[in-house]
């Protein structure tokens, strides 16, 4: 196999998709060398199998708005791979939608699944509806509407989605009621439900968590921890929200958050009250970041991201492609020694290299905010089994999983030289489970 030529073929029998094919690339490039140590993969023409989802549903969504106006969005699940466990991966809600990055997503899901060591598949899905500036009543009848057609694809052996950008627990827990009245059955097809109908504690929390704690590992391997460290963040929503609480609890400095509108730079330190605003501005109020510099007085720039201020420390955690290679130069000159993702492919291919250029520590989304869909997977298991664990047990279970998959990248991704590529080490070690799995149930 020839990483190029397969890209070259995907990029003619799927044009117009350029998210898909940067993450089919990124893999491709690292995995080749792994991949033609088994002629048998080659025979089976398993790269291709595993580089086309089984299938994509797409769906018209109406729903009425307030003013009584039908209203039309599309509806999407990209049903990656299932060859080691029903299909998993979440939901997006947001104007940006479009097939090319859900399948890249899902893509990226099939081997973040696989990291956990957990029996999940890869699957995505979502609508360019966006919940902001929407009444609740709005967004809980295109909720509906989306469930009414969605419902016929998912099941708990078959496919479980969860939250992602604009789905949220108000979004889930009306997706689950309408599946409920649709089918007259009460079964965990959803996950980050609430926790008075199935959900698991610290679901919400899991993705940032998993995030530092990965982060606490890199760090580790050369004898560095993270008290005193200043930190950029970017994002003020779930995953960034709870990376900053764990990184508060380790003695850290979380100085940016930001949104779609701009970045705000508090030099003194986001602490445990401005969290909490953020947390009430953007979970109950749907504000704006802005409205923090207001409120303490701190620098806020519109229009921007927060990588070009001095930290020790960056891990974007609002959607891809938010670190350019602009931005990485401007992070390496600030003095930056780490990089981990919080969001899904948040840098460039370009900004990649950079980092591993300067041989500091960069670790992929797929492994480092894992912790998300690892703890999804924990509620499947609790929802199988009628129970419910307790805080402390689930977030055991999550920090154990978190450093099985840094000691899995550290195993496939050190190179010569001692430096760790996590990249490839995450790729590989995602890539090999999957693809055994495949082998072994033929050619269906």
């Amino acid at each position: 196999m020839k990483a190029t030529e397969v890209v070259e073929n995907l990029k003619q029998r799927f044009p117009g998709e350029p998210e898909y094919i940067q993450a089919v690339s990124q893999v491709l490039g690292t995995i080749e060398d792994e991949y033609n140590k088994h002629p048998e993969f080659e025979r089976a023409n398993l790269i291709e199998r595993l580089c086309i989802p089984d299938r994509i549903i797409q769906f018209r969504v109406n729903w009425v708005d307030d003013k009584g106006k039908v209203q039309t969005n599309m509806g999407y699940r990209v049903q990656h791979c299932n060859a080691i466990g029903p299909y998993k991966g979440g939901l997006r809600y947001h104007a940006s939608v479009t097939p090319s990055i859900l399948k890249f997503l899902a893509f990226e899901q099939t081997f973040k699944n696989s990291l956990t060591t957990l029996p999940m598949g890869g699957a995505k899905g979502g609508s360019d509806f966006s919940p902001r500036g929407k009444s609740n009543a709005e967004v809980m009848r295109f909720c509906q509407a989306f469930m009414l057609e969605l419902y016929r694809h998912i099941g708990p052996d078959e496919d479980v989605p969860a939250g992602d950008i604009g789905v949220g627990g108000r979004e889930v827990g009306y997706m689950f009621g309408m599946y409920k009245k649709l089918t007259h059955q009460f079964q965990g097809i959803l996950t980050g439900k609430g926790q008075e109908f199935g959900g698991s504690r610290i679901r919400p929390e899991a993705t940032g968590y998993g995030n530092v704690y990965f982060l606490q590992d890199m760090l580790k391997t050369r004898n560095m921890d993270l008290a005193g460290k200043t930190v950029l963040v970017s994002g003020s929503g779930n995953v960034a929200q709870y990376t900053i609480e764990k990184l508060i609890e380790f003695g850290a400095k979380a100085v940016t958050c930001s949104d779609s509108d701009g970045y705000i730079y508090d030099p003194d330190g986001i602490d445990r009250e401005k969290l909490d605003y953020i947390m009430e501005l953007k979970n109950i109020e749907r504000g704006r970041i802005r409205e923090y510099a207001e409120k303490y007085n701190v620098k806020y720039v519109e229009g921007a991201r927060p990588w070009h201020e001095k930290g020790d420390i960056a891990t974007p955690c609002a959607t891809q492609n938010e670190i350019d290679e602009e931005d990485a130069k401007a992070l390496l000159a600030n003095g930056v020694f780490a990089v981990t993702e919080g969001a899904n492919m948040p840098t460039t291919p370009e900004a990649i290299k950079l980092f591993q250029n300067a041989k500091i520590l960069y670790c992929p989304g797929k492994a480092s905010n894992a912790g998300g869909v690892a703890t999804s997977g924990l509620e499947m298991t609790q929802n199988s089994e009628r129970l419910r664990w307790s805080r402390e047990e689930v977030d055991e279970k999550l920090h154990a999983i978190m450093d099985d998959i840094h000691a899995n990248c550290v195993k496939y991704g050190t190179e010569p030289d001692g430096y760790i590529n996590y990249v490839k080490g995450a790729n590989i070690a995602g890539f090999l489970k999957v693809a055994k799995a495949i082998m072994a149930q033929g050619i269906v």
